[in-house]
């Protein structure tokens, strides 16, 4: 009894919520689930927040994501501004350029610090807590715009900075836009170079010169390959620049060899019938020096006295330059042959001009002792031509040009004065006339000079 009477006694105990809970044990597990209240599918759905909870879990989560893109943008930016001072500094260092790298590490500093500020904002809240409160992320919605703002306020001063690179930057990628090109220009250079000697080697040609020539380009062509990461590109382009003219250098004279070479043997032959011309024509000297004493004043032959002599030491040189010539021509010392030739002829210039120098004084010595008014009135001539020239426009002439053309007519009077006596000197005669005309020349030339700049 006493235990039929307890359990109602504890049954009436228990009270509606142990009934609750119990009816709910026997129901199936769907249903329980369903029956809670609070209950969540798929292992929760925050329900602890409600409406305006949900909201600052999303302000935030928006706040993180803005933050999230505007340090994606700093971060690219910052890289692609780095390409382009390093690429300023691999071409340019001028004052400019590196000041522009040091602004670069400043505002780099900078960027270093409103990232380090975002990234503390991330760490510090994890917006994917289930406990997340309220305040959390309202806390976390403000440090991640105020770290976002930082981001998007530092990119601008990177935009600035980057546009005022422009100039600087367009500079250095048209240098780089130019070192592929030089450089394989350089190599190719070398390499029509190397086949023009190669060729000229297989016709019997040495040209040791050109070869020394070209193996000194080596190592320029190594530092080439090296590339201008060591070298710098602003080094590399005069480098490639430099290989090149010297390489296109070498080609040239490599072909122009076999015609140097036959061009060398056409000048041996051809000088050495001319100093052989030469020695013949210097034996005529002593005839017209005979021939000259014997008519006219010593003043008028004394000057060509070692014409004969001298002569014979030109062609006498001349020779022994030819055969130093011809064996450098041999041995392919294309300079030394070309240098012993030039000699030669100068020698033989010299020479001829001597020798035909007594000859033609002996003419111009008889033609004005037979009839020196020839002379006397083509100087006049030219004196009166400058002089109507001087006159042409004015009542009276410039003092400039009167003073010599005066000066010029009391020579000439003196000149022609001087063919009185015995014995005239024909020659001071000549010397005379010949200087008086060339300052009538040289008085029409600075008129018309004048006149032609006021016109």
């Amino acid at each position: 009894m006493t235990a039929t009477h307890t359990r109602p006694q504890a049954k009436a105990s228990v009270g509606p919520a142990v009934t609750d809970v119990l009816a709910l044990m026997l129901l199936p597990v769907p249903l329980v689930l369903s029956a809670l209240p609070g209950a969540f599918a798929g292992g929760g759905t925050r329900r602890w927040f409600g409406g305006r909870g949900e909201n600052h879990r999303a302000d935030a989560q928006a706040a993180k994501d803005a933050a999230a893109a505007a340090f994606y943008e700093l971060d690219t930016a910052q890289r692609d501004l780095r390409i382009s001072i390093e690429t300023i500094t691999a071409v340019d260092s001028s004052p400019r350029a590196r000041k522009a790298a040091e602004d670069f590490e400043v505002l780099g500093r900078r960027i270093d610090d409103v990232s380090h500020l975002y990234i503390t904002a991330v760490d510090a809240h994890d917006l994917d807590r289930d406990d997340l409160e309220a305040s959390a992320a309202a806390e976390a919605r403000t440090q991640l715009t105020r770290a976002k703002d930082d981001l998007v306020r530092v990119k601008g001063e990177l935009d600035r900075f980057a546009h005022g690179l422009g100039t600087l930057l367009s500079s250095a990628e048209t240098q780089l836009a130019r070192l592929a090109p030089a450089v394989e220009r350089a190599r190719q250079g070398l390499l029509a170079a190397s086949n023009a000697l190669d060729s000229v080697r297989a016709s019997g040609l040495r040209a040791d010169d050109l070869a020394a020539r070209l193996a000194a380009l080596a190592p320029e062509l190594t530092k080439l390959n090296q590339g201008a990461g060591q070298h710098g590109v602003a080094e590399t382009l005069q480098r490639a620049d430099q290989v090149l003219r010297e390489a296109e250098a070498v080609r040239s004279e490599a072909e122009r060899l076999p015609e140097r070479a036959a061009e060398i043997d056409r000048r041996l032959v051809s000088l050495r019938t001319r100093a052989q011309a030469l020695t013949t024509r210097s034996g005529q000297v002593e005839p017209v020096l005979s021939e000259l004493r014997r008519r006219f004043a010593a003043a008028c032959w004394q000057d060509l006295q070692s014409v004969p002599e001298q002569a014979v030491a030109n062609v006498r040189q001349a020779e022994a330059k030819l055969a130093e010539a011809a064996e450098a021509r041999s041995e392919q010392r294309w300079p030394d042959a070309t240098s012993r030739l030039s000699t030669v002829r100068a020698l033989l210039n010299a020479t001829d001009e001597a020798v035909s120098a007594a000859g033609d004084r002996l003419r111009q010595l008889e033609a004005v002792a037979k009839t020196p008014q020839t002379e006397i009135d083509r100087t006049r001539f030219a004196i009166r031509d400058a002089q109507r020239l001087a006159m042409a426009g004015r009542n009276t002439p410039d003092p400039r040009h009167a003073r010599p053309l005066d000066d010029a007519v009391a020579r000439l009077d003196r000149a022609i004065a001087g063919l009185d006596g015995r014995h005239p000197d024909y020659w001071h005669f000549l010397t005379e006339t010949a200087a008086v005309r060339q300052t009538a020349t040289r008085v029409v030339s600075e008129i018309r000079e004048e006149r032609g700049a006021g016109a």
